[in-house]
């Protein structure tokens, strides 16, 4: 195993970087541990994890492997990870594949201490087959996306009946607010202003009328399908290193689905096309034509597989396509917001602003963007009678 300071984390340009948290230590995670049960202490940190917004290592203990999670207390306290540990607690009960939420012996799952919050789950079941890829990277094949697919519809149906309220304001959290009404403006200014770092930094970047040109042209496509979207709980997040596999083969099954923190109340269908945005363009790497920048056969393979166990209505389908372009969007603000408030970083907030919020809307309006579109709107055409038709 590589010693801690020869470790990296992924960084936001296709790159691996040093990390803003510092990694767990044995010690720290002994202490921690002796109050669970489940563990009694650590003996040793087996692995440090390269995602960059908190520090979790796959921990030995005297009773078997566990993984634990330290947040910073501005990015997640005690109340912020309980809404997900409630929403992992119901998806076990109905027999959901994602790992167990540990407590301590007086039964609680969130540890807070003066700077830091803790949480420790048990080892998801299958391999980790894409811990080190960095992010917005391709499914290894199209049968993985497929089983993807599935494994996200299933999801979704394990949701149906979840109805706890949309959590409240934080970071790093996906949303879907401002883009769900009808005139997302008052919604959208509410947003910034209630985020005092992100305010001041938008108001010298003519956010109004960049916003205005790049964003609410896609909206305009959206709002008349809004009434389709029925809100649910979803996973906001879902990529193939958010899911553990049966095997490294190409037609490995998905045994389960990790990585709650961006969870919140939106909508299937917007959890479908986050899939689609996260596993289907390389946005690291976009110069290129455009069987090398999108992965539309993984793409298509995901919605097979999803609509093998969940079919999309045809209203559904346009909205899905309509979505797109903006699924990214609000998270982009809130990293913007993060990179600002907490990491007083600049630099990183600009990725976030020019880069996600502006750039991947922007994207769909060159030639590569515009051209998978008319494949998904020929997808959803399709879909309206139970065939999956490409132009």
């Amino acid at each position: 195993m590589a010693m801690k300071q020869d470790l990296k984390v992924h960084g936001l340009i296709n790159d691996w970087t040093e990390p803003d948290w510092p990694f767990l230590t044995l010690a720290e995670v002994d202490t921690l541990l002796r109050c669970f049960p489940s563990a009694g202490g650590a003996d040793r940190i087996l692995s440090y994890s390269p995602r960059p917004f908190s520090a979790a290592s796959v921990v030995q203990t005297p009773r078997g492997r566990v993984f634990v999670k330290r947040h910073h207390r501005a990015v997640r306290d005690r109340d912020g990870l309980l809404e997900e540990h409630r929403l992992l607690q119901h998806l076990h009960a109905r027999g959901g594949i994602v790992p167990d939420v540990l407590v301590t012996d007086a039964g609680e799952s969130a540890i807070a201490t003066d700077e830091w919050t803790y949480e420790v789950h048990s080892i998801a079941d299958g391999i980790d087959l894409y811990e080190q890829e960095l992010s917005w990277t391709p499914f290894h094949s199209t049968l993985h996306a497929h089983a993807a697919g599935r494994a996200l519809a299933d999801f979704h149906s394990a949701l149906d009946d979840y109805d706890a309220s949309p959590r409240r304001t934080q970071s790093l959290v996906t949303s879907f607010n401002i883009f769900a009404a009808q005139e997302p403006w008052p919604r959208l200014e509410q947003f910034v202003a209630s985020r005092p770092e992100l305010a001041e930094y938008l108001a010298a970047r003519d956010w109004q009328t960049r916003t205005d040109a790049t964003l609410l042209p896609f909206h305009a496509k959206l709002r008349p399908l809004l009434a389709s979207l029925r809100p649910s709980w979803t996973h906001n997040d879902f990529h193939a290193s958010n899911l553990f596999w049966s095997s490294a083969a190409p037609d490995a099954e998905v045994r389960a689905i990790i990585d709650f923190g961006l969870a919140d109340r939106t909508t299937a269908v917007h959890d479908l096309a986050t899939a689609i945005e996260r596993n289907g363009v390389r946005w690291l790497s976009l110069e290129g034509q455009f069987d090398e920048v999108v992965h539309l056969d993984h793409i298509l393979s995901l919605l097979r597989g999803y609509e093998e166990v969940r079919p999309l209505n045809s209203s559904e389908a346009h909205a899905l396509v309509a979505l797109l372009p903006l699924v990214h969007a609000e998270f982009a603000l809130s990293e913007a917001d993060y990179f600002l408030r907490v990491l007083h970083s600049e630099n990183k907030a600009a990725l976030a602003w020019d880069g996600y919020f502006l750039g991947h809307a922007a994207w769909f309006q060159s030639d590569n963007g515009l051209r998978l579109l008319e494949h998904l709107e020929a997808w959803a055409g399709g879909a309206r009678r139970g065939q999956h038709v490409i132009a």
